[in-house]
């Protein structure tokens, strides 16, 4: 009993989605001239060709439309490669050239702030090479920190020694 029923279920709903396309429609202007759409005749009336195509269109991927830029964050990696940890300098001017390694590439925006021990040594710059000009006698640590854009450290490299080695002015007798 079921199953009959099923059936005719089956085929009422059909045959109303059959009748559903198969209705005509027809288009006539009333006397204000506005169009008037019915799907009965009338005198003067014109029948309009209905499409009975259905497309249905797949969704949409709007991930694509989000167009904040992501914020990729990478790891940098800071080292002091010149001069070597616990090297000894000798330069009577005191002079010492500081070269820093910085791993990814150096990018438009950063900047370094060299610490010589442990006080900033001048004004955070764009490249990764210092001068120190007229370092007394003794032993120095010098240290490197990445900076970004909004002026966050983003990466430091481990202090390094190095002792510098000037000729005394005293002399002895």
């Amino acid at each position: 009993m079921r199953a009959f029923y099923l059936i005719v279920l089956i085929v009422i709903l059909s045959s109303t989605a059959v009748y559903a396309t198969s209705t005509k429609v027809y288009v006539w202007r009333n006397e204000q001239g506005v169009l008037v759409f019915s799907d009965s005749p009338r005198p003067g009336a014109e029948e309009v060709d209905v499409k009975t195509d259905n497309d249905v269109l797949p969704s949409v991927d709007t991930s694509i439309l989000d167009i904040k830029p992501k914020e990729i964050q990478e790891q940098y990696h800071v080292e002091i490669s010149q001069p070597e940890d616990n090297a000894t300098i000798r330069d009577n001017t005191g002079s010492v050239y500081i070269a820093g390694r910085i791993k990814p590439i150096f990018k438009q925006g950063l900047k370094v702030q060299l610490y010589l021990d442990d006080k900033p040594y001048e004004k955070p710059q764009a490249n990764s090479m210092f001068v120190l000009r007229n370092v007394d006698r003794g032993e120095h640590q010098v240290k490197m920190d990445l900076i970004n854009a909004q002026g966050k450290v983003i990466a430091s490299s481990k202090p390094i020694t190095f002792y510098m080695h000037r000729t005394s002015i005293i002399r002895a007798n």
